[in-house]
């Protein structure tokens, strides 16, 4: 196993070992990643720990007759911290790739790694493979969403959630690289001013009330970063669907891992 205790510290996350949890899996683990606010630079003191991988079914748990989760889920707190897992089996998690799901893709390549293997490294080097210009739809759907969110409740996650997709969508477009730090983001993207103010006041509390110019402002912004995804899609020389050789590369991955576990 590799921690990446660096990271983990700058992240704001308690270093700790993971180790003795994730021993507990039933099965192979190739790997295990932080995702949600502390991959995306703004974790609140009380904030959860989400932990994201890939588990491997061997191949006589998929031809018998019982059934098998390819998803895995569990829930536990340390030292004052709630923690959660969530597992696929490799081969939904790849099928999942090749959708154009840019999830799965920050999971797989977020630099906050608490556990790591060797097929690990070979699906990160398959990643650019499966990317496109189409990723824009699932960063254009979940600003969306969160943003409905944000109406709903006037918390400063869903804002901060709905502004940090739009810019990770534009840098994908443009860069074809997956980035989803919204403080790094800031310094790349044009984004509103008042973003790294409300990094801060997230910092302080999980559920805190957005305090923005004003609800016009914020809705003007949100609106004119998605005219800019817009433009970022169209102009992008990403392609338009994953290519045969990320498609071949993939299932010969899931075939050589299932067939030596």
């Amino acid at each position: 196993m590799r921690t990446n205790t660096m990271h983990l510290h700058e992240a704001g996350l308690p270093v700790t070992d993971f180790g003795p949890v994730l021993a507990e899996e039933p099965g192979p683990l190739l790997f295990a990643t932080v995702s949600g606010a502390h991959l995306y630079g703004f974790p609140s003191r009380d904030s959860d720990v989400d932990l994201r991988g890939v588990h491997l079914l061997p191949a006589e748990d998929l031809v018998g007759l019982r059934e098998q989760d390819e998803t895995r889920s569990r829930m536990w707190d340390r030292e004052g911290v709630e923690m959660d897992l969530v597992t696929h089996d490799l081969r939904k998690f790849v099928r999942l790739m090749l959708k154009p799901n840019g999830y799965v893709l920050e999971q797989l390549l977020s630099p906050l790694v608490v556990h790591t293997s060797e097929l690990h490294a070979q699906l990160v080097e398959l990643a650019p493979a499966v990317v496109t210009r189409n990723h824009a739809h699932h960063y254009r759907g979940f600003a969306n969403t969160q943003w409905r969110l944000f109406e709903k409740t006037g918390e400063l996650k869903p804002l901060l959630y709905t502004f940090r997709a739009l810019l990770t969508g534009i840098h994908l477009m443009g860069s074809g690289e997956v980035r989803a730090h919204l403080p790094t983001l800031l310094a790349e993207v044009g984004a509103p001013g008042y973003l790294p103010d409300l990094i801060a006041a997230k910092a302080e509390a999980e559920h805190a009330a957005a305090e923005v110019p004003g609800g016009a402002v914020a809705r003007a912004d949100v609106e004119a970063l998605h005219g800019v995804l817009d433009e970022a899609q169209a102009a992008s020389g990403l392609p338009e669907a994953a290519g045969r050789e990320g498609f071949d590369g993939l299932h010969e991955l899931v075939v050589r891992a299932r067939l030596g576990a």
